[in-house]
């Protein structure tokens, strides 16, 4: 039945029943008899056809209990219980059709909203062209309110967007020139202009389509498994009525039964309660291919994660600058830069952001050459600099300080470049790629969720993989792995327990496809591999995928619920109807009452229940300050690493400088920034978070800052004119390799704390308010 005719059906019926009820009250019995009997029969016709076509397709016919009532009571002429049947029969489609459609609503609304033409500039005018004519290098004019047809590039706006059909995220966000938008969001602001970067089908929003198809036709094996248990009820059922028949002598009884026994609560609750969460996972950004993924998800025991792009950032970014000759730190940069900008490589963007990020003002360089992978040479400003690895700007041996640097780097988890200006080693750069801020939440609680296992993949080197695995606490750590080495790994996994497999959702696919449930994280896992993931976060980060867990786990859990209770409320109605307390009419009723709170009970998915919920949210203006104070202070930590490094090499002027810089950091920032927090900030993130003072340790952590800052103010005021005296140095690089380590840990766990209260956190760089 369609949806029409489920409605109308169901009109049919409570009009039947109200004609047979007037006369019966008008002493027509005669007539309100055939009015019952009419409504009966009429609706076992569309009953009677849908179990034939079960039957065709060799599909358990559980509609037979329905149309056995049915007719049984017509027989016996119960025909008010029949036509109360009728009513339950036609009562149960249209809460199915309505429950459904409720529980698809996201994903029906992701369907529909898809773009079906655009607008094209060509030349001075504008031509609507149809969304598949789009090819990558067009120019489009996307106009206020319209939907973003393809995936392309910022090329006149700038661009206000709604991504919350994709991201779950109400929040608007501003793309400027040359920043690349992902097809599906909303234009919330001025027509905007954007160059096609792919066509409509290789675009994002056509994977989210692709998977969004396949989640409405895919059959989770939870439904198929309450499939069979429905067709396992049916003989069941018509035992017990045969039973309570032989028992009693009397046909009413297994009439009683068959009326109560109909297994709605098998056959709607648990499809419903899947889709459900299949469409709760939507709204929040978290696209899944199918019922049956979500059901494999909430078992899952052990999760592999890639580590670049996943649990880093997936961009590397300079953190120290090292100097080995006369150049200096500012100038090594902006000559390095200045050769990169000519580089496609990932490093050498880093270094050019970098070197804009500090202000500094890049020369065109000339004469350029690049030796893929190795490195880049040529002339800035007269000036002869290669910057790349270190055996190709000088093969042969390295020297101990070389050697002991990059050992150092190593151990950090680092990458590093070097510099050569004008024939002579100027400097170095170390580059890491950060861990995502949300990371180690997020693995603690995958285990608190249940996970025995988080391991990380890589194909890094086994010493920057540890080091990762180490800071963000994996159980283990699978590194120098080929992509077909993780593919096996993953498979291995699968062995001992259910295996999610999280990836970037392109260099991952294999390893996707291998797994229980493959995640691809952010847009662009929808676009390349939507065959191989079984799930998509739209949202680039790590944190949604517990999220996606946690529906998927209460996703199960309710449809377990739905179908245990209202089957268990059925054979208790059945034992009542078997030993002659339950008359028809009245089982029919009752019946009518399980589906409906079986079904009502299955929509609960469609909510994220009360756990997970945050205790409190950090206000957007506290928010915008504390990040703005942390971008700040950031940068001038890693001068307390640097000195700590350099100051045994430095003569003794040099690092008297260094240390009253030093000491003016500490005293003029790091000082009054703590105890701002301690006065100011942690009370009001304290009563946020409630409990008996939830923030000691981390004020505890300010304690130990203000201790060692009064060290090294002690070994500066003890220092002689001329500089340090070589039995300080010890004490003196002690106490600022422990600033930096606390005040790095400290930075680390506001950090932490501040995301899980704020979920736009990371985008907040407005300046601190007045």
């Amino acid at each position: 039945m369609d949806f029409a005719r489920r409605y109308l059906l169901l009109a049919f019926t409570v009009v039947g029943i109200a004609a047979g009820g007037v006369a019966w009250v008008a002493d027509a019995h005669r007539a309100a008899d055939i009015a019952w009997a009419a409504t009966a029969a009429i609706t076992s016709v569309p009953v009677g056809l849908s179990l034939l076509r079960q039957l065709l397709r060799r599909q358990g016919g559980v509609d037979v209990i329905a149309l056995l009532a049915m007719v049984g009571a017509v027989a016996f002429g119960e025909y008010l219980a029949a036509a109360v049947i009728a009513l339950m029969v036609a009562s149960g489609a249209a809460l199915e059709e309505y429950a459904s459609a409720r529980a698809t609503r996201e994903l029906s609304a992701l369907l529909q909203r898809a773009p079906r033409s655009t607008w094209r500039l060509e030349g001075d005018a504008l031509v609507e062209i149809a969304i598949e004519a789009v090819r990558p290098g067009d120019v489009l004019v996307v106009r206020d309110s319209d939907v973003v047809p393809v995936d392309g590039i910022v090329v006149q706006g700038p661009a206000v967007l709604d991504e919350s059909a994709l991201t779950g995220e109400s929040r608007l966000v501003e793309r400027g020139l040359g920043e690349r938008v992902a097809s599906g969001v909303v234009n919330a602001g001025s027509p905007f202009r954007l160059r096609a970067a792919a066509t409509a089908e290789a675009s994002t929003y056509a994977g989210i389509i692709r998977l969004v198809r396949a989640a409405q036709e895919t059959k989770a094996p939870l439904v198929r498994l309450a499939d069979r248990y429905a067709a396992f009820f049916v003989p069941v059922t018509l035992a017990v009525a045969g039973f309570a028949w032989a028992i009693s002598g009397s046909p009413e009884r297994a009439l009683a039964v068959i009326v109560v026994a109909t297994p709605c609560p098998l056959l709607l609750a648990a499809p419903v309660a899947i889709v459900s969460g299949v469409s709760r996972a939507a709204r929040r950004g978290i696209v899944v291919k199918g019922g049956g993924a979500i059901e494999v998800l909430a078992r899952a025991r052990s999760v592999y994660l890639d580590k670049t792009g996943t649990l880093t950032a997936g961009s590397p970014a300079v953190t120290r600058v090292a100097v080995f000759g006369q150049v200096t730190e500012p100038e090594v940069l902006r000559l390095a830069a200045s050769l990169d900008q000519l580089s496609s490589h990932v490093m050498a963007a880093a270094l050019v952001r970098a070197a804009r990020e500090r202000g500094l003002a890049l020369a065109l360089p000339s004469g350029v050459a690049e030796d893929a992978g190795a490195g880049i040479r040529g002339t800035v400003e007269g000036r002869a600099v290669r910057v790349g690895r270190f055996d190709w700007l000088k093969p042969g041996d390295v020297p101990d300080h070389v050697r002991r640097f990059r050992r150092g780097v190593l151990r950090e988890g680092g990458s590093t470049v070097f510099v050569e200006v004008d024939g002579e080693l100027a400097g170095a750069f170390v580059l890491q790629d950060p861990i995502r801020p949300e990371a180690p939440r997020a693995i603690r609680a995958l285990k608190r969720a249940g996970v025995a296992q988080v391991v990380m993949v890589t194909g890094d080197h086994p010493a920057v993989a540890d080091a990762v695995g180490a800071a963000l606490g994996v159980d283990r750590v699978i590194a120098g792995c080929s992509p077909g080495e993780k593919v096996e790994a993953v498979r291995l996994a699968k062995h001992e327990a259910v295996t999610i497999m999280v990836g970037d959702g392109i260099n991952d696919a294999p390893a996707l496809a291998a797994a229980d449930v493959g995640v691809a994280m952010g847009a662009r896992g929808a676009t390349s591999s939507s065959e191989a993931a079984d799930m998509v976060l739209m949202v680039d980060r790590l944190d949604r995928l517990v999220e996606g867990l946690a529906i998927a786990k209460r996703t199960r859990r309710i449809a377990v619920e739905s179908m245990l209770v209202g089957m268990a409320l059925s054979f208790v109605a059945m034992g009542f109807a078997a030993l002659g307390h339950l008359p028809p009419v009245f089982g029919a009723l009752l019946q009518e009452g399980i589906d409906v709170v079986a079904i009502l009970n299955a929509l609960r998915a469609l909510g994220g229940g009360a756990a997970g919920r945050p205790p409190g949210r950090l206000p957007a203006g506290l928010a915008a300050e504390l990040r703005a104070e942390h971008l700040r202070l950031e940068p001038a930590l890693d001068q307390l690493r640097v000195l700590a490094d350099r100051i045994e090499e430095l003569p003794p002027g040099e690092a008297a400088v260094g240390m009253a810089a030093m000491r003016a950091f500490l005293r003029d920032d790091v000082i009054p920034h703590e105890q701002l927090d301690e006065r100011e900030v942690y009370p009001q993130l304290g009563a946020i978070l409630g409990g008996h003072d939830p923030l000691g340790a981390m004020s505890r952590t300010h304690q130990e800052i203000f201790h060692l800052c009064r060290q090294f103010e002690a070994l500066h005021d003890d220092m002689p004119a001329a500089g340090p005296d070589r039995e300080d140095l010890t004490d003196i690089r002690r106490v600022l390799y422990a600033l930096h380590t606390v005040l790095r840990l400290n930075v680390a766990q506001e950090e932490e704390l501040f995301l899980s209260l704020d979920d736009h956190y990371l985008e907040r760089a407005a300046a601190p308010a007045a």
